[in-house]
């Protein structure tokens, strides 16, 4: 797995955010956009692209996109 093909991944489920807003850091909460349809798109592009189940808590325990990745990792290994 890839952290910048992950943050890449992330960026395209937004539509209005500047994809120069994105890097593995990024508090994705403080995003403007973020909200709970985004969450669901989370979930449901980690479990296409990744084959990972993401819960509610996962995300809220999460405060980085690194954070969410190393989530999805944990799970994949």
């Amino acid at each position: 797995m890839d952290l910048q093909v992950f943050v890449l991944n992330f960026a395209d489920l937004f539509e209005i955010t500047d994809e120069n807003e994105f890097a593995a850091d990024t508090k994705f909460r403080d995003l403007v956009e973020w909200d709970s349809l985004l969450a669901l798109s989370v979930i449901a592009m980690v479990d296409e692209e990744y084959n990972v189940v993401l819960t509610g808590d996962n995300i809220r325990q999460s405060a980085t996109i690194e954070d969410l990745f190393n989530v999805v990792k944990s799970q994949k290994e």
